[in-house]
Parts: C-alpha cells; sequence; structure tokens
C-alpha cells in the first residue's frame, strides 16, 4: 500500500509505504521523482520524497546547493527513527551532505549512481575561446541574452537544456561540488554505507565509486551490479533492497 502525503505544511510531498513510520526515505535523481521507487520501497514502512522541484514538492525560491537541500530533507528526518537514507544520482548528493553534517538522523547510506567527485579538470574541458569571448560580450551588455541562451544551450547537456530558473542555477551548483570532505566526514562519523553500482554507469563511472568508497573508510562496501547502468533496473533494484535490509537491521 502507498498513498501521497503531505509533510512539511505543504512545503514537501512524498510516496508513503506501509502503516507504520517510515524505516527508510528514499531520495530521486535529477529530473526524477518519487515515482522511480516504487519497486524498490514496496514492503516496506519508507517515504520516496519529491524533492523541492520535482514531482509534486514546489521549487526553492532560490538556486540551492545541495547543502540547502539536505537540511530541507533534514527537517523531514527529524521526526523519525534514523530510517535508512537511500539516495540515487542527485538525491545520494544530498543524502551525502546531511549524513556529513547530520549523521545522528540516519541509520545508514544506501547509495547508487551518485556523481560525487568531480573527474581531473583537463586543458580541453575548458569552454573554447569564442565561448569565453561571447561571455565576456554578454556581460558588457553586447551580446543579447538570447544569443546567449542559444550558445549555452550549443554546449548544455540535456539535463541543462531542460532545466528552467532557480533549477538550472541548482544544477550548475550541484555538476560543480565536490564531495571528497563530506565523504571522510560520513567515515569518520562512521555511518555504514552500502554502494550500490550499476557496471555500465557512464554517468558515475564504476572507478569515481571504487574512489569513494575508500574516502569513506572501513564502514562502506561496494557491490558492482553486473549488466546495469544508471538508472534503477530490476537487478539494481533487487541489491538495493538487499542492502537496505542489511543497514536496517544492523541498527
Amino acid at each position: 500500500m502507498h498513498v501521497l502525503t503531505t509533510l512539511l505544511g505543504g512545503r514537501a510531498f512524498a510516496e508513503k509505504f506501509g502503516a507504520g513510520p517510515a524505516r527508510v526515505v528514499a531520495l530521486h535523481g535529477w529530473g526524477r521523482s518519487r515515482a522511480d521507487w516504487l519497486s524498490t520501497l514496496e514492503g516496506y514502512d519508507a517515504l520516496a520524497l519529491d524533492l523541492p522541484g520535482f514531482g509534486a514538492t514546489p521549487a526553492p525560491q532560490t538556486g540551492w546547493s545541495t547543502q540547502e537541500y539536505a537540511a530541507h530533507v533534514a527537517e523531514v528526518l527529524a521526526g523519525l527513527d534514523r530510517p535508512v537514507l537511500v539516495g540515487h544520482s542527485f538525491g545520494g548528493r544530498v543524502a551525502v551532505q546531511l549524513a556529513a553534517r547530520s549523521p545522528e538522523l540516519v541509520r545508514g547510506l544506501v547509495l547508487t549512481g551518485v556523481p560525487l567527485l568531480r573527474p581531473a579538470a583537463t586543458h580541453s574541458s575548458r569552454p573554447p575561446l569564442t565561448y569565453r569571448l561571447a561571455r565576456t560580450l554578454h556581460r558588457r551588455g553586447i551580446l543579447s541574452a538570447d544569443r546567449m541562451e542559444a550558445l549555452r544551450r550549443q554546449r548544455g547537456s540535456a539535463d541543462y537544456n531542460a532545466a528552467q530558473g532557480v533549477l538550472r542555477e541548482v544544477l550548475v551548483k550541484a555538476v560543480n561540488e565536490d564531495y571528497t570532505s563530506q565523504l571522510e566526514a560520513v567515515g569518520a562519523h562512521a555511518v555504514p554505507v552500502a554502494m550500490v553500482w550499476g557496471e555500465h554507469d557512464s554517468a558515475a563511472p564504476l572507478a569515481m565509486a571504487r574512489t569513494a568508497t575508500r574516502l569513506l573508510g572501513g564502514r562502506a562496501d561496494l557491490v558492482v551490479v553486473p549488466g546495469s547502468a544508471h538508472l534503477l533496473d530490476d537487478a539494481l533494484v533487487a541489491q538495493l533492497r538487499l542492502s537496505v535490509d542489511r543497514l536496517a537491521a544492523a541498527g
């Protein structure tokens, strides 16, 4: 059984599973919603949140960082008894921020497909000179906003081009974040972490997950799901449920 429920006086919405207090809380990826978790959370007492700006939850008034998203989720968790926090992609960024700052609110983390570390910068990753010149001309009022937006769209990802208003600001902040210090803090707090990764995840490559697992330390483990990629397929869901069961029982 699951129903849409209102939280935080209408500032958040979630799918509520089961009849008891939530022992699992799940955070979806960028451009997704609580619906991603239907098969993962079936049979649990759980909440699948719509993060602000997605699904039924209103967007923030300003371009939040993942720290501000984490503070929002912390308000939800404050009324629960240390649930297992599950995060996919963008939701995993938020989960790590929360556990680094408020480890007392969670029993453990289950992370999948989370871009936790920025790839090493290279000269080729810099925007071309023509684009940098266009930005300068735009700042000086010489190049129109419409023309600058067209140039951004030529270079932007599908997520960037789909995002509007404050959500574009949120996305730009998130993709430029690196979570090395947060991962080390989660490890120092001895928060148990299960890393569940698709073998062929290109959005958050397996090498990144292995590095993140080392930064988390001895209470983290990594399970690689053969054949899976970034989105939640049946094989990833099955392993996520096993990891949730283990962390919930360990608490």
